[in-house]
C-alpha cells in the first residue's frame, strides 16, 4: 500500500515537472527559454540575458543568430519560445504557423537604422539612396562615379534569410518581390552576419556594406545618406532615427507563440521595462515607450 501511494506520489511529480519544462520551453534541464533569430539584435538580446539572469539566477537563457528567418522557423517548429526579427513576420509565414497551431505574436521592442559603411580610407563621406540602388544593381561600379577612387566596388550584402537583407532590399532598391535576389549585382558577395560585413568593409578599402547601426565599431566609417541629390544628407546615429530625418530606419521586434506566458513573460517584462529600454538606447537603437504584457 505504501509503495503504491508513493509510486502515485512519484508519478504526479514527475507528470508536473514534464508540465513545467514544457511551458517553459526547457530542454536541457532546469528554467530554460530559447531565444533564436536576427543577428541584429542578438547582442541587445544578451544584455538583456546577462542583467536579467543576475536577477534570476535559476534561468538557464540561450540566445542564438542566424537571422530573422531562422528565427521565425525556429519558433513554428516549436524549437525556440522567442523569434529575433528585424522585420515583421511574412504572410507566408503566417500561413505556415497556423498550419502547426502556432499563433505568433508581435512585441515591438525598439527602433534601428541601417549604416552604409565604406572603409575609412575611402574619401567617399555621402551617398543618396538613388546612388546606393545604383551600386547595389550594378548600374554604378567604380567609387570614381560618386566621388571616390577609380576602383571598382566590392558589394557585401547580407544572405536572403535576413531581415536587414530584406528590409535594405525594399527600402534602398525598391524591390517588392522579398524572396528573389536576383535583382542584386551578381557580383554582390552575400555575407552570413552584419559582423562579418564589418570585418571584410575594415580589411577591404573598396568595399561597400550596410548594417544595423548597432554594429558600427571604429574601424570603419559610415557615410551619411540622403533621399535625392536635393534632399539633406543625415547621418545614421540613433538621434537622426528617433526624430525621423534618417531615410533608413525599421522597428526590431520579438515574436512569442501565443501570449507569452509565465517565465517568457517576466523576460519580456523586463526587456519592455525602463531598465530594459535603458540597454536598448545603450546598444545603440532606439527605445520605445514601455508596452504592457498580457
Amino acid at each position: 500500500m505504501k509503495i503504491s501511494k508513493l509510486i502515485t506520489v512519484l508519478l504526479i511529480y514527475v507528470f508536473f515537472y514534464a508540465c513545467v519544462k514544457s511551458q517553459v520551453g526547457d530542454r536541457h534541464g532546469g528554467i530554460s527559454i530559447q531565444i533564436r533569430g536576427s543577428d541584429t539584435i542578438v547582442n541587445l538580446i544578451q544584455e538583456w540575458v546577462e542583467k536579467f539572469v543576475e536577477q534570476n539566477p535559476s534561468f538557464n537563457i540561450s540566445v542564438t543568430g542566424g537571422g530573422s528567418g531562422t528565427g521565425f522557423a525556429s519558433l513554428i517548429n516549436g524549437t525556440c519560445d522567442i523569434a529575433m526579427s528585424s522585420r515583421r513576420i511574412e504572410e507566408k509565414e503566417k500561413m505556415l504557423a497556423e498550419s502547426k497551431n502556432i499563433n505568433p505574436v508581435e512585441f515591438k521592442i525598439g527602433l534601428d537604422g541601417l549604416a552604409v559603411l565604406v572603409n575609412k580610407n575611402n574619401p567617399v563621406n555621402k551617398l543618396t539612396l538613388e546612388q546606393l540602388r545604383d551600386i547595389f544593381m550594378a548600374r554604378i561600379t567604380n567609387w570614381k562615379e560618386v566621388g571616390g577612387r577609380n576602383r571598382k566596388i566590392v558589394i557585401l550584402s547580407r544572405e536572403s534569410n535576413s531581415g536587414t537583407y530584406m528590409f535594405f532590399k525594399e527600402r534602398v532598391l525598391g524591390i517588392g518581390d522579398k524572396n528573389n535576389k536576383n535583382e542584386f549585382s551578381t557580383q554582390s558577395l552575400m555575407m552570413s552576419s552584419s559582423q562579418t560585413i564589418c570585418n571584410e568593409v575594415c580589411q577591404n578599402p573598396n568595399a561597400l556594406g550596410y548594417v544595423g547601426m548597432g554594429f558600427v565599431d571604429e574601424r570603419v566609417k559610415p557615410v551619411s545618406v540622403a533621399v535625392n541629390a536635393e534632399s539633406e544628407y543625415v547621418y545614421p546615429m540613433p538621434e537622426n532615427v528617433m526624430n525621423g530625418t534618417y531615410p533608413i530606419s525599421r522597428p526590431l521586434y520579438i515574436y512569442t507563440n501565443g501570449e507569452s506566458q509565465d517565465v517568457v513573460k517576466m523576460f519580456i517584462d523586463y526587456a519592455l521595462s525602463a531598465a530594459g529600454q535603458k540597454i536598448v538606447l545603450e546598444a545603440d537603437f532606439i527605445p520605445i515607450r514601455k508596452q504592457s504584457v498580457k
